[in-house]
């Protein structure tokens, strides 16, 4: 019996780590993202410092994979300062046979009072305030490859939906109980949208936007180390309450 018990504990770990997860610091090399400026003393000057999306979002990945590693399979699509276009991205979840897209952003918006976190998971919807943020993200897809790609959209959302939804609202909730309290940041809920790395992708996947760059005090709150290591660590609950509540597999004896 207790080598019974052995072997069915040992067949789970095996399986937990054969879940695999992509995590994708958005954007990187000539695409900056989101740019803000933040105006520091050094040696009794002032100077303007530029903080850009694509460092954030990377610290904050490579953070992500470090604690998720612990309990499952994880890649990055980039893990320092290169260009990978969301095509690449996409192959690269077929290439390592992904279970789980997990893309890393921070927001930006004309409207500098913007604040707060939100979630995205693909699906099909008529919100204009998405749109907007949708216009950034897919802006390095154009003419052609738009009209095929929009050709399977419907065919990625159908196959993911659901699932992705359900991963969105796991992860969510956990970032909403350590960071919106914690640091005073807005939950701005969780959200369908139609981006293209998450199409490509076509597996259950997630777009995070950790925060907003274009609000003046709320930057700083979340370039902080504190701030990073606390979202990172809610990310990484949620994925593992999403994995608990999936169908396992029976382990063979």
């Amino acid at each position: 019996m207790k080598k019974f018990i052995l072997s069915f504990i040992f067949c789970f770990a095996i399986d937990a780590k054969a879940f695999v997860v992509l995590v994708d610091p958005g954007h990187g090399g000539k695409e900056l993202g989101a740019v803000s400026y933040i105006v520091k003393k050094i040696n009794g000057k002032k100077e303007t410092i530029k903080i850009y999306e694509k460092d954030l979002a990377l610290k904050l990945g490579k953070l992500i994979k470090e604690k998720l590693s612990e309990h499952f399979t994880v890649y990055l699509t980039r893990s320092f300062d290169s260009t990978v276009g969301l095509q690449e991205r996409a192959d690269l979840a077929d290439t390592v046979k992904a279970d789980l897209f997990i893309s890393i952003h921070f927001n930006s918006s004309k409207n500098r009072k913007s604040h707060g976190f939100e979630t995205f998971y693909l699906d099909n919807h008529d919100d204009q305030a998405v749109q907007k943020v949708e216009r950034i993200e897919n802006k390095s897809l154009d003419g052609a490859d738009k009209i095929i790609n929009q050709i399977l959209i419907d065919l990625a959302v159908k196959k993911t939906a659901k699932q992705s939804r359900t991963v969105a609202t796991s992860i969510h909730q956990e970032i909403k109980k350590a960071v919106e309290k914690r640091f005073r940041i807005k939950d701005r809920g969780v959200k369908p949208s139609l981006f293209y790395v998450l199409a490509l992708s076509k597996r259950p996947g997630i777009l995070l936007e950790a925060g907003f760059m274009s609000n003046p005090s709320e930057v700083f709150q979340i370039k902080s180390d504190n701030y990073l290591e606390v979202y990172a660590e809610a990310v990484v609950k949620g994925v593992k309450q999403y994995y608990d509540s999936q169908p396992k597999r029976l382990p063979l004896f």
